[in-house]
Parts: C-alpha cells; sequence; structure tokens
C-alpha cells in the first residue's frame, strides 16, 4: 500500500498566518493595550512576510514588476501606516514595513547580479547593496536595517536540510535577539519571532488557494487594516 505523502502548509496558510499575527500585533497597539500577549503573537508575523516575498522573488516572472506591485502597495499603505502608529497622515518618524521589504529585495537583486557580472557592473551593485542598508537606517523603515537582514537571512539560507534550519535558526536569534532586542535583560519579547521558523519549516511549497482576486485580497489586507484600526481610535 502507498502511503500518502503528509502535507505541510501552503503558501495560502502562510499569508493567513502572517495576517492574523500582524492583526494581533496591531490590535495591542490600539484597542488592546492591555494584552500584552497580542504584542508577543504579533512578533511572528514580520518573519513569515520576509520568507514569502523572498520566495515570491524566487518564483516571479519579472522582478521588475513584482518590485513595482509593492512599491505602489507601500504608497498606498502609508497614509493608513501614520495613522496607525503616529496619530496623523504624515508622520515622518518611521516608514511602513513594506519598504523594509523592498530594500531588502534590492540587496538580493544585487547579490544575485553579482554571480554574473564584474567590473563596472559589480560596482553599480555593490552600490546598489550599500545604498539599500543607508536607506534602511536614514528613511527609518519599520524594522530597519535588521529587517533587511532578514530578508538577506531567508534568502542566504534557503533550503530544507539542517544546515539551512540551523542557520536561519541563528540568523534570527540575532537579529531579534540581539540587534532588534538591544541586549536587554527584560523579557525578550522580540526574540519571539524566532518561533516563526516552525511555520517557515512547515512550508511545503504548495501555493494552495490562489488567483487574481486573492493576490489582491492579500496586499490590500495591509492598508485596510490599518485603516479601519486608526479609525476606530480616533
Amino acid at each position: 500500500m502507498t502511503m500518502m505523502k503528509r502535507q505541510g502548509l501552503s503558501s495560502f496558510s502562510l499569508h493567513i498566518s502572517a495576517m492574523a499575527f500582524m492583526l494581533c500585533d496591531h490590535l495591542y497597539l490600539t484597542l488592546l493595550p492591555d494584552l500584552p500577549l497580542l504584542r508577543c503573537i504579533g512578533r511572528l508575523a514580520f518573519p513569515l512576510f520576509a520568507f514569502m516575498a523572498v520566495q515570491g522573488c524566487f518564483h516571479t516572472h519579472c522582478f521588475k514588476k513584482y518590485l513595482l506591485r509593492l512599491a505602489l502597495l507601500a504608497l498606498i499603505s502609508e497614509v493608513p501606516f501614520d495613522l496607525l502608529v503616529g496619530g496623523t497622515v504624515f508622520y515622518p518618524d518611521r516608514q511602513n514595513v513594506i519598504w523594509t521589504i523592498i530594500l531588502g529585495l534590492c540587496c538580493i537583486w544585487a547579490l544575485e547580479r553579482l554571480k554574473s557580472v564584474e567590473g563596472k557592473a559589480a560596482v553599480l551593485c555593490w552600490v546598489v547593496l550599500a545604498a539599500s542598508f543607508a536607506a534602511a537606517y536614514v528613511a527609518r523603515v519599520d524594522y530597519s536595517g535588521a529587517g533587511v537582514l532578514t530578508l538577506l537571512a531567508f534568502y542566504l539560507f534557503c533550503g530544507s536540510s539542517a544546515k539551512c534550519k540551523v542557520l536561519q535558526l541563528l540568523s534570527l536569534g540575532f537579529i531579534n535577539l540581539v540587534l532588534l532586542n538591544g541586549m536587554s535583560f527584560a523579557f525578550p519579547q522580540q526574540g519571539l519571532a524566532v518561533l516563526s521558523l516552525v511555520f517557515v519549516w512547515l512550508y511545503d511549497g504548495r501555493q494552495g488557494l490562489h488567483g487574481r482576486p486573492i493576490q489582491i485580497a492579500n496586499y490590500l489586507f495591509y492598508p485596510t487594516h490599518m485603516l479601519i484600526l486608526a479609525l476606530l481610535t480616533i
């Protein structure tokens, strides 16, 4: 008798999980500040979005169009994000996380190009790489340079081997417990982001439910839910 292979999580399942975790985080920031458990759950969201962005980069038919879609989403999301975190339509102190993902993808593009170019083209790739990290700090994007490093970790240590999993664990541990936690001796709330790897390791490469309407809904969830929560707290 042939044994059926056990399925893991699809891309659709990861998206739903990441959106649920993000919603928990933003509910804590707005309507339910007395429930810190929501903040802890919310720490799992960004690594999952970073992982899926890298997967999208690997599988997209046109990287430029992929980047343009994200840039449009970032522009649409900026006012809802500013309302959510700053209570105003213009809050220059922080930029939404889609810009972080875009900068991380620019680094991945530069690293991919460096595999096949040299001379002036290679110099340009190094400029893009350095500029992406600098922009993360100067523009004050969400998660800053640590967010860019998260995408690079999933790019550099992509795979399901034991070695890749250990390197992913070490990378996310360093990023979240050292860079983002500031070596604090308080409860390492940010360190809980490492638990997102459980979902990453269960990913089996399937798309799951997909199609244009689902893709649009996944994109629009980010600005829409932030706008609703921001308006509810006014």
